[in-house]
């Protein structure tokens, strides 16, 4: 392995009294509804923050696979969208420091970008950190989003459940991060938004929104909501509009709305509990989100023929 120090590029040299929370924040892979990318651009937008290093992303970026939009005017082209990945120092509404890495999920040399993160962690002192993610879920818009919280200490994960037990999953940066920090000692964790699996292709606020909540619920950070709350809220009433009418869709919400109900009484102790409520298993959730997600291609793959 080339020295992954080379991977890092300061821009300014900065001294913490206290050592920073982190907050690893990858767009990709794991950003259903891009809630994470929002989040991410929410920080920034509402909090004063200093860029203190940047990543080398041609070392860790397919271009072919996710190519730079570039802007073309006229008879010539005027501007390309770089990809980045960042280093924020911020200060959150209380004048704490934390640091937020955000940018795309790298694709190559993640063992080399494993060991960056390890000498930024050394470097800032840093005790917590904290990953954001959002994946589909079998739920309806219709009710408060749900949270997963995991980590390798119990007290971390304030009280949050969860009805997953084991399950497989592909591997990404920010799982990880999670799981990397957590084996040299640090306190490691995460927090995973659940977006409606019928929501995923688009932008969904509200997935920014619960993993703000989320974050501000753990850790003593306070950032504030700004234009967030508004935004959902507007983004709830245009996916009410849209689907109104759409008896087909209105069935599938209101099974949705079923399981979810009974799941919620299950975990609060109503109906007799988990043990005799029929609630899904984590293998029968992923069948779900993927043959939902399966219906969604089959429907766009019809329109784009009836359009040749």
């Amino acid at each position: 392995m080339r020295d992954p120090i080379e991977l890092i590029d300061f821009h300014h040299d900065v001294h913490f009294e206290d050592p920073p929370t982190l907050i690893h924040a990858f767009s990709g892979f794991v950003d259903a509804g891009g809630a994470v990318r929002q989040l991410a651009e929410h920080i920034l937008e509402n909090c004063e923050h200093t860029l203190i290093a940047s990543f080398d992303v041609d070392e860790l970026i397919d271009y072919r696979a996710r190519r730079p939009k570039m802007q073309f005017v006229v008879d010539h082209f005027s501007s390309v969208e770089s990809p980045s990945i960042n280093v924020h120092d911020v200060l959150d509404a209380n004048g704490k420091h934390f640091l937020l890495i955000s940018g795309p999920e790298p694709d190559y040399q993640w063992n080399r970008f494993l060991a960056a993160i390890e000498i930024l962690v050394k470097k800032y002192k840093v005790e917590l950190a904290i990953g954001v993610s959002a994946i589909p879920w079998p739920m309806p818009h219709t009710r408060p989003l749900g949270l997963t919280v995991h980590g390798n200490n119990p007290e971390l994960l304030f009280g949050v459940g969860s009805v997953i037990g084991e399950i497989e999953v592909p591997g990404h940066v920010g799982a990880l991060m999670e799981l990397h920090l957590g084996n040299l000692g640090m306190n490691s964790m995460g927090i995973t938004a659940q977006v409606p699996h019928y929501l995923v292709q688009f932008d969904y606020p509200q997935g920014a929104l619960a993993l703000l909540d989320g974050l501000m619920a753990g850790p003593d950070l306070v950032i504030p909501r700004g234009e967030l709350t508004e935004l959902a809220a507007k983004s709830l009433a245009n996916i009410t509009e849209q689907l109104s009418g759409n008896e087909e869709f209105a069935a599938v919400v209101q099974a949705l709305e079923g399981q979810y109900d009974q799941i919620a009484e299950a975990l609060s102790g109503g109906a007799g509990g988990v043990a005799d409520a029929d609630i899904p298993s984590a293998d029968q959730i992923a069948a779900q989100v993927e043959a939902f997600l399966a219906e969604i291609d089959s429907a766009k793959e019809a329109d784009k023929e009836s359009d040749l």
